[in-house]
Parts: structure tokens; sequence; C-alpha cells
């Protein structure tokens, strides 16, 4: 399958919503969901290799999202232990293949350690000129727009600009992802069909690809490689006629 891609036409940003840990889990007989969570690091280590493997400029993992708050207390403190057990035990691994690590979201309601150590790595990584991961972290793309519009709103309410300026682009700016491509595509596993509060702003041109049948612990780099084979192979109009991108081609 790695074979079959075209490295000239490479998605510059893929972004995954990492589903189907806790059901993974009870597949195997477990009633405890950080199982799954646990036996999904390995998924999230060939992703991240996988794409630098490859060039891929930008991988955004869904790892938390705001709604994730309201699960069991004992699955949430479990899940920020993990955090931070895997970012320290990954941090060599990044830096030997060049990975810089970022993180967008509402940090600031981490548990101050999983603060202070994702600050740590991401200080320790900042220079690294190879894939950039994202996590995403008590992150939800309502949450994104929101903290944009406000810092907008300040801004007009400072005299700094008008209202009639606000444009795409200055909305991009106070995204979470300024500076950021936007995803060109978007890996779900789990089956469902759906983002989930995720990236609202930014996956508006997105190519989706879902898997029906596979839980995210599952997921190694041949799915990864089948996602970025099937992408290829799309056409991407971005509202023009099918005429208009093979003439611009």
């Amino acid at each position: 399958m790695k074979e079959s891609i075209d490295l000239n036409n490479l998605p510059a940003h893929i972004s995954v919503i990492m589903d189907g840990n806790g059901r993974w889990a009870k597949q195997k007989g477990f009633t405890d969901r950080i199982f799954g969570h646990r036996n999904a690091i390995q998924a999230v280590r060939e992703t991240i290799e996988g794409c630098g493997e490859l060039g891929v400029k930008y991988l955004t993992l869904y790892a938390f999202s705001t709604e994730n708050w309201n699960r069991p207390k004992a699955e949430v403190m479990a899940l920020m232990s993990l955090l931070v057990s895997t970012i320290n035990e990954e941090l060599p691994t990044m830096m030997k293949n060049q990975v810089r690590l970022k993180a967008i979201g509402n940090i600031d309601s981490l548990p101050l350690k999983s603060q202070k150590e994702l600050k740590a790595a991401m200080d320790k990584t900042a220079d690294n000129s190879g894939l950039t991961l994202v996590l995403a972290l008590s992150y939800s793309g309502k949450w994104d727009l929101v903290q944009a519009a406000q810092k907008l709103a300040e801004k007009v309410e400072n005299g700094e600009l008008t209202a009639s300026e606000i444009d795409d682009s200055m909305m991009d700016s106070q995204l979470s992802t300024a500076g950021m491509p936007d995803p060109d595509l978007m890996i779900r596993t789990g089956g469902d069909h759906r983002i989930s509060n995720f990236m609202l702003w930014q996956l508006a041109y997105a190519e989706l690809y879902i898997f029906e049948d596979l839980f995210w612990p599952d997921f190694r780099k041949v799915h990864l490689h089948q996602a970025i084979v099937d992408f290829q192979m799309r056409e991407r109009r971005f509202g023009k006629t099918s005429e208009q991108v093979k003439s611009e081609g």
C-alpha cells in the first residue's frame, strides 16, 4: 500500500479522531476502559512514525475533548496520568525523529502536572524541523470558535479594528491552529460518521475517511497508508466544477 502513495500529493495536514478504545477493551473482555487507552499508545506511535516517514507536515490527534470531562472521574484521572507518562516515554523518540510537539485547546483546564510536562516537552521540541504533532486536549471546535470570537470582539472594543474588517483570514489568525494549514484529510476509527465537535472551522473542506470496523488500538501504518491512497484518488473541487479543476491542473 505504501508503494502506491504519490509523495508529491500528500495531505499537508492529517487530523485523527481516535475512537473506539473503550469498545475495544470491552471486546477483549475488560470492563476497565483505560485498558483500551493504554493499548492505543502503539497506534499513536505508528501514526506519528508513518506520517514522519512519508513527509506529512502536520498531524493533529483528538486526544481529549471538552466533553470528555463528563466521563467518570477515575477514567479522566487515569487518562491525564497516561498523558504525562506517554509524553515522558516518547520524548527521546520525538527528539530523534525531529518531531515538534504542539497543543491546542483549553490547556489551563488540565491538571497542573499535565500542563507542566506538556509545556516542558513542547519547549524541548520547539526547534525540531520534522513533523509537527498537535495534541488536541480539552479541545472542542465550539470552544475554539468562541475564544476566537472573544479575541476579535476585544479588538473591536479596543478600537483596533471594526466589525466589517473581520473576514476568514482574521478568524483563522485567532483560532488555536493559527499558522497551520487546515487539515486536508480527517481519519476516524470506530465507525461513527460525524466530526464530534472537532475543528469545526478547519475541517470545512477536509476529505473524511471512516474506518467502519476498526477500533483505534488496532490502527497501524497500513491503515494510514490506506487512507492516504484513497485521499489521493479523490478530486478536490472546493466548490468549483470538475471541468474547472481539470483545466487548472
